[in-house]
């Protein structure tokens, strides 16, 4: 007999039986994988998987919600005895070899009922009244981009403001001092309601109820290549109702450089109100830092060539483009290999492995892989307006030009016109390209102009200058 069930107080699962003593038991997810300690013997054995991980050097936190494949060599999971501490778990259940692990929210609000009644009460309180910052980055699936680096710089010069992070679950790390809020729970509904300040890089997806003198800035999360909101291509009424709703949310919008600032009061007919042109505070780091705590983290040592593969996320797929092999990338060049998805193909997703090939997808700071790279590849991704920034060379791997380009989204400008590097289409041009150590000379033109276009700002201070508006303003209080 096999039986399962959960050790709330280690935060294990724990799974017991007779017979012949496993040599594995794994509990695999799309961007986490446990191990579990396997002891016994003789008669009677117990595999012990901790619901816990350690990633990218930080701390121990919880698995991420999601599902996971449960593996435990030489038994067969559909014969498990699960207890009934199993069943009353809130975060965990188990079919078989399938195990779906949620987000800490107590099951009466878990339910529709459940949100409907947390709205209301969120609905009906004062609120915009306690001196703190709700933050809140690509809808609670991170913690970083513009949010982060701003959280960072307020933390370090009004430490007496309250800082509230929007989690879906207790799997991100919040910076130090902050206060994670699970989306959805009570605590959640109650800060989102209370600060004075929300700080946010995508749309507001929930009941938007603005209370006496709360304010939301809108720092949004890249300069756009391809067309935004109102400027896709197709009229939907429906879509353009949804765009000037969101909008009408924010009270600030952050842009990169003048030529987004342009684009984003169009896209979402942000008329009347402050767009501030300070450059991106997450790039501030890519001239202060060197990126070598990064490569310690990832496990990359100092001489070794970094790749970074960033491409973006497609509208007609869930997951991230196959256009590259990235160990065999990593055997045509010598360098170790970073995949990094949009945070759209986050959870969809699962990391991909395989020798020197590391995914970064779930990691916290794009800025901090930027830095550590010694070339990017991408393809129409906001990023390349980032990476720029620290002059290193960039490669766009775009066999899906036209098709992107027509059907899709569309672009602002022509890509192949202006790119400061080469546009390639198969993986062999792509690792040739990159071993042509003549090829960065060759766009050193256009690399400056595009530098001088959308990089004027980003000089290490924006976080300084976004939270100074923020304090002189009185958003929150010093």
């Amino acid at each position: 007999m096999t039986t399962a069930r959960i050790d709330e107080q280690a935060e294990t699962l724990v799974i017991a039986g007779t017979g012949p003593k496993p040599t594995t038991a794994t509990l695999e997810g799309p961007r986490a994988r446990a191990l579990g300690r396997i002891t016994g013997g003789g008669k009677t054995w117990k595999a012990v998987i901790p619901l816990r991980s350690i990633r990218w050097g930080s701390e121990e936190l919880p698995l991420p919600s999601g599902s996971y494949a449960l593996g435990v060599d030489g038994v067969d999971l559909d014969d498990v005895e699960i207890d009934p501490s199993l069943l009353a778990s809130m975060r965990i259940a188990l079919h078989g070899a399938h195990v779906e692990i949620a987000a800490p929210l107590a099951l009466i609000h878990e339910t529709s009922e459940g949100q409907s009644t947390l709205e209301e009460r969120y609905v009906a309180q004062a609120g915009g009244d306690e001196n703190a910052v709700f933050f809140e980055s690509f809808y609670g699936q991170s913690v970083g981009c513009n949010p982060r680096a701003i959280d960072r710089e307020l933390a370090a010069r009004a430490p007496n403001v309250t800082r509230y992070w929007s989690v879906v679950d207790m799997s991100i790390a919040v910076p130090e001092g902050a206060i994670a809020v699970v989306e959805g729970s009570p605590e959640w509904w109650r800060a989102r309601g209370a600060a004075r300040l929300l700080v946010v890089n995508d749309w507001m997806r929930r009941r938007f109820a603005r209370k006496a003198g709360q304010k939301v800035l809108q720092t949004w999360h890249g300069t756009p290549l391809k067309r935004l909101a109102l400027h896709r291509r197709g009229f939907d009424p429906r879509r353009m109702a949804a765009v000037v709703k969101e909008s009408r949310r924010w009270d600030v919008l952050l842009a990169q450089n003048t030529y987004s600032e342009r684009i984003l009061k169009k896209a979402y007919a942000f008329f009347g109100r402050p767009i501030w042109t300070d450059g991106y505070p997450r790039n501030d780091i890519l001239t202060t830092d060197d990126g070598s705590a990064t490569r310690r983290a990832l496990g990359i040592g100092p001489d070794e060539r970094v790749l970074l593969y960033a491409p973006t996320w497609r509208d007609d797929r869930s997951e991230i483009v196959d256009f590259v092999d990235p160990q065999l990338l990593a055997e045509q060049t010598d360098a170790v290999v970073l995949v990094r998805g949009h945070s759209r193909t986050l959870r969809p997703g699962r990391d991909q492995s395989g020798a020197r090939v590391i995914d970064v997808t779930g990691y916290p700071e794009t800025a901090r892989l930027l830095l550590v790279a010694d070339a990017l590849i991408t393809d129409y991704s906001s990023v390349m307006f980032d990476y720029s920034v620290t002059g290193k060379p960039m490669y766009f791997m775009v066999p899906d030009l036209d098709h992107y380009r027509g059907e899709l989204r569309g672009f602002y400008f022509d890509l192949a016109e202006r790119a400061p590097g080469p546009l390639v289409t198969t993986q062999n041009e792509l690792a040739d390209a990159l071993m042509d150590e003549s090829l960065p000379g060759f766009f050193a033109e256009r690399y400056a102009a595009w530098r001088r276009q959308f990089n004027s700002r980003d000089d290490g201070h924006a976080a300084e200058r976004v939270v100074s508006r923020l304090l002189d303003l009185g958003f929150v209080d010093a």
